[in-house]
């Protein structure tokens, strides 16, 4: 496992982590909550909880996604990401 801060303008961002596991899954971790979690074969989910939980996760969830809000729900809305409890 491999855990870095995210990055905003080439400066560490506390409390926002990028961790990626010895299977190769990408986990996206705001604060203690975990957001989103990137498989190695492609597939993503989210948090039923926290994945739009403020305006600092929004910002760093789509960093982490590479895309906006509105096509992360667009997503959520098709399918293509499935909400889960990361948390439980």
């Amino acid at each position: 496992m491999k855990v870095r801060n995210m990055t905003n303008n080439h400066r560490s961002v506390p409390n926002q982590y990028e961790i990626t596991l010895d299977n190769g899954d990408v986990v996206f971790q705001s604060y203690n909550s975990v957001i989103a979690i990137w498989s190695a074969r492609g597939k993503v989910q989210l948090d039923k909880n926290y994945w739009d939980y403020s305006k600092t996760t929004g910002k760093y969830r789509n960093l982490f996604l590479s895309e906006t809000k509105k096509e992360t729900q667009a997503k959520i809305d098709n399918g293509t990401y499935i909400l889960a409890d990361l948390n439980s």
